[in-house]
């Protein structure tokens, strides 16, 4: 079974008297631990399959089943609790709060989802551990460079053991040096099992992947996996 599978997805956006179809009729299977690179121009798309794939928005006709649920017909509450438990996100804009150190920022998701005070620190450095910027922990986001932003943006997206590590145009706003760095770390997750699924417009970001996936006028144009 694959952990991501996509049947039909249309989302339609009303303006007015206008109807915008962002999303018309997508079918993707994904599997777990596989490395997914989601490509497209600007307004091709990809930016909705993101927000559907990661229960952030709900499609307007289509079937999405993760893990086997069918997340098309959740409520709210069922949604926030995927969000939570099965997806980690990494943003462009990092999303930190900028007065909680950089502990405090991964322990975030845990708070919401319940886990008590030891606990969470001990999961929290753990994946500062795995993003190797424990000596880092007790650092505020401005007295962080944008590579150790996003550093800690991963681990905060690593801290449930997600089944799916979403990244959104993750080395945007990092200069290409940095983004190599990102980017193996990226490469390093995915070597220890996470499934990792990259939106970008850039090539050489995509180039990291082991499939890639172009959307255009929101369609699957190509599919296409390099060998391992």
């Amino acid at each position: 079974m694959a952990l991501i599978e996509t049947h039909d997805l249309w989302k339609t956006y009303v303006m007015g008297e206008e109807e915008i179809h962002a999303l018309r009729g997508v079918s993707i299977e994904i599997d777990s631990g596989e490395y997914v690179a989601i490509m497209g121009p600007s307004g091709s798309g990809k930016s909705t399959l993101m927000n559907l794939i990661g229960c952030l928005d709900t499609p307007s006709k289509g079937s999405y089943l993760l893990n086997g649920k069918q997340v098309s017909q959740m409520n709210d509450d069922e949604l926030a609790r995927i969000r939570n438990e099965e997806i980690g996100f990494v943003f462009q804009t990092f999303n930190l709060l900028p007065r909680a150190t950089a502990l405090h920022n991964v322990e975030l998701p845990l708070v919401y989802g319940g886990v008590t005070g030891k606990a969470r620190q001990e999961r929290a450095q753990q994946a500062l551990e795995k993003v190797e910027l424990m000596s880092r922990a007790t650092h505020r986001p401005s007295e962080l460079s944008g590579g150790q932003r996003q550093r800690v943006a991963i681990a905060r997206a690593l801290v449930n053991n997600p089944s799916i590590l979403l990244a959104d145009e993750p080395t945007g706003n990092l200069d290409s040096k940095t983004g190599t760095e990102i980017m193996g770390i990226f490469d390093r997750l995915h070597q220890g099992g996470n499934t990792i699924i990259v939106v970008t417009h850039e090539a050489d970001v995509a180039a990291y992947a082991h499939r890639v996936v172009s959307i255009r006028d929101g369609q699957v144009e190509k599919d296409v996996r390099r060998a391992a």
